[in-house]
């Protein structure tokens, strides 16, 4: 059975370091980040991003994110890995997908399979839904 969740996340630290890369003006940047999630699941998380900024904006990342926490009442840990991007820099064309890594979650959250979005609201505020199964 494929179960649903929502909520919002903050974010506590956005730690960017120097651009790694600055060919044909694109720019790649490591990002550190920290969030806590509240709503169907409550916890935090560490993230590794990868950014992607061209003369139009911030327009592609990709991330790796370990979240600890309590989804619909079961305990664990497991893996979000991020695809996002957008076709010309600002929300309107936006996309903020994930994917729980297979294999990655543990405690009662093993067995955790699913995929969700993330959308940014015009206030900046940051909402997500999940759909799962657990087996």
């Amino acid at each position: 059975m494929t179960l649903h969740a929502t909520g919002t996340f903050d974010i506590d630290a956005w730690d960017a370091e120097k651009p790694y890369d600055e060919q044909g003006g694109n720019k790649l940047t490591r990002v550190h980040v920290r969030k806590t999630f509240h709503g169907d699941l409550v916890g935090t998380s560490t993230t590794e991003l990868i950014t992607v900024e061209s003369a139009a904006g911030p327009v592609a990342y990709v991330a790796v994110e370990h979240v600890q926490g309590i989804l619909h009442g079961r305990e664990g840990t497991f893996v979000l890995q991020h695809s996002a991007g957008s076709d010309d820099g600002t929300p309107d064309t936006q996309w903020l997908r994930w994917l729980i890594v297979p294999t990655s979650g543990t405690g009662e959250l093993a067995g955790l399979r699913g995929s969700g979005k993330i959308t940014v609201g015009d206030d900046g505020a940051h909402t997500w839904e999940l759909e799962y199964t657990l087996d």
